[in-house]
């Protein structure tokens, strides 16, 4: 009897065991593929030369970088944005349609993108597009100066327009003789909205009203950066109070401030450029660390990624390096999901190049480069 109890006993044991090692190894399998798949990433590009739209990359754990192919056809698909579940892609078509961009859904199926629809941006060029965790869509179109409200529903599809926010006014240069959207954001908190306007020279302040799903000016309505600055996107700070806006026509970064009652307020500006530097360059982008200790931003002319350090009481920023970029024309650049690396696309080289980031330091080291058609927005 006891004979046969032991024998029971370890036949039990042996099927326990199985069932955790095959369990485990489904289980190992997934986290191998989720980490793989957030290494993935995609590049925008524009389509007025050999490009043909969408293209998927890889960064691989060493930094490498390894081309997949071309996911989607698309018309300048120039700007890119992802769905908060990570089922869908939103691509603008920064096309002048009668006075009209569009905004295009994709369905993210392996290394394709399955086009779902598209809807009009609400305005000419768009060059920007942002979707919220509840699938509301801000598109930022340029030469149209305003921005665009859809919504995306939960099987990809967008909806038609359901808003626009016109700006008016101008600035002070040539580049300023009428609004330009360059970028709207949703802000990580609430409903507030926050659109760029290089044109005006303005950032402009709204409220998404999700019942009548119409975009609301706020009070007050507007916030002027430095005559000439030149806005075009920001970045915010994980404490939600202070924002970074990149200037592309002065090439400097302003602080802004946002209050407890949602009031904002412009703090400092400092150059992105070299010292004595007086060649012509234009910033395109800014990112900052999750851990809000670095914000880097791109110069367009310098060729350069410049990093800041982030004072932790004020804000403020203090300078650390400037890196060359690996190329010319440093449009988008992009953080990877563990950002254990920071990616470029450089637009008149035709090349995407990796560099491995000091998180201590926030210093960037050259890992690897590959060739991309005309490249100029990276989404992970």
């Amino acid at each position: 009897m006891h004979k046969v109890m032991d024998n029971f006993a370890i036949k039990i044991n042996l099927l326990i065991f199985v069932l955790v090692f095959v369990l485990g190894c489904q289980t190992n399998q997934k986290e191998i593929m989720k980490k793989s798949s957030s290494n993935a990433f995609y590049v925008g590009t524009y389509t007025d030369s050999v490009s043909q739209g969408i293209y998927k990359c890889l960064l691989q754990k060493d930094g490498i970088l390894k081309k997949i192919g071309l996911a989607a056809k698309s018309n300048n698909p120039s700007f890119l944005a992802k769905s908060s579940d990570q089922k869908y892609l939103l691509a603008v078509s920064e096309v002048d349609r009668n006075s009209t961009g569009e905004i295009v859904s994709f369905l993210i199926a392996g290394d394709s993108l399955q086009p779902i629809s598209s809807s009009s941006s609400g305005g000419a060029h768009p060059c920007f597009v942002s979707v919220n965790k509840d699938g509301f869509v801000l598109a930022a179109n340029y030469t149209g100066g305003n921005v665009g409200l859809l919504r995306l529903n939960k099987n990809g599809e967008l909806s038609s327009l359901l808003d626009v926010e016109q700006h008016t006014g101008k600035g002070s240069t040539e580049r300023q003789q009428a609004p330009h959207a360059h970028s709207a954001w949703f802000n990580p908190l609430d409903n507030n909205i926050i659109s760029i306007d290089l044109g005006t020279n303005e950032l402009w302040f709204s409220y998404l009203d999700t019942l009548e799903q119409k975009l609301i000016p706020s009070e007050p309505q507007k916030l002027s950066m430095d005559p000439g600055a030149g806005p075009r996107h920001l970045a915010f700070h994980p404490n939600n109070k202070w924002i970074y806006v990149i200037n592309e026509l002065n090439s400097t970064i302003t602080l802004v401030e946002k209050s407890v009652e949602n009031k904002y307020k412009k703090f400092s500006s400092i150059s992105t450029l070299p010292n004595g530097y007086n060649e012509p360059s234009f910033c395109a982008d800014i990112h900052i660390s999750s851990d809000g200790k670095f914000v880097y931003a791109s110069n367009r002319g310098h060729n350069s990624i410049a990093i800041f350090n982030v004072n932790d009481l004020d804000g403020s920023l203090r300078l650390v390096n400037i890196n060359p970029c690996g190329g010319s024309w440093p449009r988008n650049f992009s953080l990877s999901p563990d950002e254990e690396y920071l990616l470029v696309a450089n637009q008149k080289t035709n090349n995407i190049v990796s560099f491995k980031r000091d998180k201590k330091t926030g210093l960037l080291k050259y890992s690897s480069e590959i060739e991309a058609p005309n490249p100029v927005c990276i989404l992970f």
